[in-house]
């Protein structure tokens, strides 16, 4: 009789408990779990990205006319690995929530339950965050930059998109966004370690609108157009920061005279 085989299914890392004991070598064959879970879903946003790279490059072509939406390229290999690097950068935004749940389910043993639930909150509205910093940059800033720089001086300057530095443009653009909307995090953070705190904040708010402006010239788009329109949210959202750091002062104040 001819035994049958019996495949083991793969099992996703377990998630360890507060205050729950694991050796060095049980964390790192977690980790090393968790970053397999990661590639994995990377590949298979990379291969989802390969197929539908057709439709991802018309996605991005947005306010290009019609008479340069087939894209140039100068080099036998351009075509292909243009194709390829885009695919991954979609792979690793497809795969973003695996990653950052990985992440999450990693290091948050070593949170107390009562800091666990403010986490899990700020993890959702990273999330949140960077998704509005997409759309923002999809729908706003990159229809506008695209109309502003390909049409610029066009009676004596003829435009021929080449098709690797105008998709990187694109990606870098959205990226840029994407970072920008998570501003508000990284303050409340500063001001949760308490590198910073609220009252220096709102004394020095012009030394942190001028900052803003320097980060807003830093990012990637030098024409004023791109430049304004990355620049506006960054001023909008420290002052958000702000109030949100002020909110979660006086939240923390309560909690410690209830608990006195």
């Amino acid at each position: 009789m001819i035994g049958i085989a019996r495949v083991a299914r793969p099992r996703l890392p377990r998630r360890l408990d507060h205050g729950e004991e694991a050796s060095l070598v049980e964390h790192l064959d977690e980790l090393r779990q968790r970053l397999f879970v990661c590639i994995g879903a990377i590949v298979v946003g990379a291969v989802a990205g390969y197929v539908l790279h057709t439709q991802l490059i018309s996605w991005l072509l947005l306010e290009l006319p019609k008479k340069y939406h087939r894209l140039t390229v100068l080099s036998p290999a351009e075509a292909f690995t243009t194709t390829l690097w885009l695919s991954i950068y979609f792979g690793v935004a497809l795969a973003l929530p695996v990653i950052i749940w990985q992440a999450w389910s990693f290091f948050i043993p070593a949170v107390a339950h009562e800091r666990a639930q403010m986490m899990r909150w700020f993890t959702v509205l990273a999330a949140a965050l960077g998704a509005a910093g997409l759309l923002f940059g999809y729908f706003l800033v990159l229809p506008a930059a695209e109309r502003f720089l390909t049409s610029y001086d066009s009676t004596q300057l003829h435009y021929l998109p080449q098709a690797k530095p105008f998709l990187g443009f694109c990606v870098n653009v959205l990226l840029a966004m994407t970072i920008v909307f998570e501003l508000p995090l990284f303050v409340v953070g500063l001001t949760r370690l308490r590198i910073l705190t609220t009252e220096k904040l709102r004394r020095n708010r012009r030394i942190g609108y001028f900052i803003c402006t320097i980060i807003g010239l830093a990012l990637p788009g030098i024409d004023p157009v791109t430049t304004a329109l990355q620049t506006a949210p960054l001023v909008v959202l420290y002052e958000l920061s702000i109030w949100l750091s002020v909110l979660l002062d006086r939240r923390a104040c309560r909690l410690e005279q209830q608990s006195a």
